[in-house]
């Protein structure tokens, strides 16, 4: 039977226009002991930056939640006209890994969509329960009444980057761990990825980053940030544990190619000085930021190194402005912006501009 790749479904690239973001609403306080409530004032806030520009879907449990939710957000001053909650309980907050994966394809002149629902197991079974997490994607879909389709193999949103014209960046040490999907090799999931995501070539960087609970997500290594460029971190100290695998990540991207045969344009960001929390490393990386309309989301961890960083994203995203928003709290839950977010890529007719997005 042909793919939906035949079909022509494809996963668009986070810089393209969105429709809207989707979030879980963090509750699980197990998964920030002691700084809960500085997270929930961090979300509170990135839904403010982000309903000026798109829609913000959130996920809660139900009515009782949302009220709560609703409180935290007019004391932040958001646009909650821009706001909307679904009632999908979840077991956590990173709806980058369990939420919906939307891909499209133009038919007629106009564009369809469907979503992935890819099999979740809370990073190789790490933290159970993840029972309502795993059921997120098709939830949403029925509500909405969207096509789902399930690729029959365990996959995170974080762990994979587009660049929406046919090239995908992944890890070896998260695809490849036995924790996902022991009866796939390589070849086998590569195969899956191209004929649910609409990519041609694949590109394997090594290992992740200290601290990171995922096996090695690409969310926290290396962006594509327009289709033929990523930018990538580095780690200057020779002595810090982070610098071989990431000097050996920027030796496997200068040899890379794209869907055309393209060397990659590669830029880098610094990495912030090592951030512990209770005598464990912390998996702080500035490239865990976030795309959306006209904006990008960087968090932040380290004043001598923050600017640096938010400078380099201001220079590959001319037109967005870049916020930084500190993160040291969130990171505490081992992740960032860009794991609790998941784009609603736009299904508007073909001319659609937004600030910020390289019509290239």
């Amino acid at each position: 039977m042909p793919t939906l790749a035949d079909q022509g479904f494809h996963m668009p690239a986070e810089w393209e226009p969105h429709r809207g973001t989707w979030l879980s609403w963090p509750h699980k306080e197990a998964s920030w002991p002691g700084k809960f409530a500085g997270v929930s004032a961090i979300f509170a806030r990135m839904v403010r930056l982000l309903a000026d520009r798109e829609e913000v879907h959130i996920n809660v449990a139900g009515p009782d939640m949302e009220a709560q939710v609703r409180s935290l957000l007019t004391d932040e001053g958001a646009d909650t006209g821009n706001v909307f909650f679904h009632y999908h309980p979840t077991n956590d907050a990173w709806c980058r890994d369990h939420g919906p994966l939307f891909v499209r394809r133009k038919m007629d002149g106009a564009v369809e969509e469907a979503i992935l629902d890819w099999g979740y197991n809370a990073w190789g079974g790490k933290y159970p329960p993840y029972d309502l997490d795993d059921v997120i994607p098709t939830r949403i879909a029925e509500e909405l009444g969207i096509p789902v389709y399930h690729p029959d193999m365990i996959l995170e949103g974080g762990s994979i980057d587009v660049n929406g014209r046919g090239t995908l960046l992944t890890t070896e040490a998260c695809l490849l761990n036995p924790n996902r999907n022991p009866r796939l090799g390589r070849e086998e999931i590569e195969a899956r990825l191209r004929a649910y995501l609409g990519v041609r070539t694949i590109l394997w960087l090594g290992d992740g980053i200290a601290g990171d609970d995922t096996d090695g997500h690409v969310d926290d290594l290396t962006r594509f940030v327009d289709p033929t460029t990523v930018v990538t971190v580095v780690e200057d100290d020779p002595a810090d544990e982070n610098y071989a695998a990431l000097q050996e990540n920027l030796e496997r991207l200068r040899g890379m190619r794209d869907q055309d045969g393209r060397p990659l344009t590669i830029e880098t960001l610094p990495m912030p000085r090592p951030l512990h929390h209770e005598g464990q490393r912390l998996p702080a990386s500035y490239a865990n930021f976030y795309i959306a309309n006209g904006l990008v989301l960087l968090p932040t961890y380290d004043p001598g190194r923050d600017e640096e960083a938010k400078a380099t994203l201001a220079r590959l995203f001319p037109g967005r402005d870049v916020v930084g928003i500190d993160c040291t709290d969130l990171v505490w839950g081992l992740g960032a912006f860009h794991c609790v977010t998941q784009q609603w890529p736009s299904n508007a007719r073909e001319g659609l501009t937004v600030p910020g997005f390289p019509n290239s």
